[in-house]
């Protein structure tokens, strides 16, 4: 899952962490409970791939501390991970929107990427639901449902216009990672720190 890698990544670009600290750090902001099976394996992987370093600090009477720091190998698969989202991740919300929330660190022409890609999703989303209320037959639950989901599709491509005017820019007006636009039903705060967006904010 590469929103986990994100929020890891995320995390360290702002500061090197220990393993417990990290893994507070990323729960407390984004609410995302990353438990140790997923923490530090990943970190295993990005140590061995040269995108962190470890470093163990001597504690009295204590198992040394290691701390976690990327390196620009790590920066680099950040931006990577970033500005990549394919077709089978478009359509899952957290997925798109943990590369939403770093916008500031893409160029434009890379959010675009990112946008058209979300927005396909989305059209092949509404596609499916039209679909499903064809063969739903007027059985007025499953209308509701597919009703409101559709509903919701449908806010989002709007929404996603503004969010392309934005992303054109320097992408940091308003203060917030993509400007203080807000996503439908969500506040600022939960998109700025939802670790499906904010993983720490936009920027340093």
């Amino acid at each position: 899952m590469s929103y986990i890698e994100i929020l890891i990544l995320r995390n360290l670009f702002r500061r090197p962490a220990h393993g417990y600290e990290l893994r507070k750090r990323v729960e407390a902001v984004t609410g995302v409970v990353l438990n140790n099976n997923s923490l530090y394996p990943a970190l295993r992987r990005f140590e061995e791939a040269g995108a962190v370093t470890r470093t163990a600090y001597a504690q009295q009477g204590r198992p040394a501390k290691l701390v976690y720091e990327l390196t620009d190998v790590g920066r680099e698969l950040l931006h990577d991970l970033l500005a990549d989202l394919p077709p089978d991740q478009a359509d899952d919300d957290v997925e798109f929107t943990a590369r939403l929330g770093q916008f500031g660190l893409l160029a434009p022409a890379e959010r675009m990427a990112v946008l058209d890609a979300r927005d396909a999703a989305l059209e092949a989303r509404l596609q499916r639901l039209a679909r499903l209320r064809e063969r739903a037959d007027n059985e007025p639950w499953s209308m509701l449902v597919t009703g409101e989901i559709t509903a919701r599709a449908q806010s989002e491509r709007a929404w996603l216009r503004g969010v392309r005017e934005l992303a054109a820019g320097d992408g940091q007006a308003g203060g917030g990672p993509v400007g203080g636009v807000v996503s439908p039903g969500r506040s600022s705060d939960d998109d700025a720190a939802s670790g499906l967006a904010g993983l720490g904010g936009g920027g340093q």
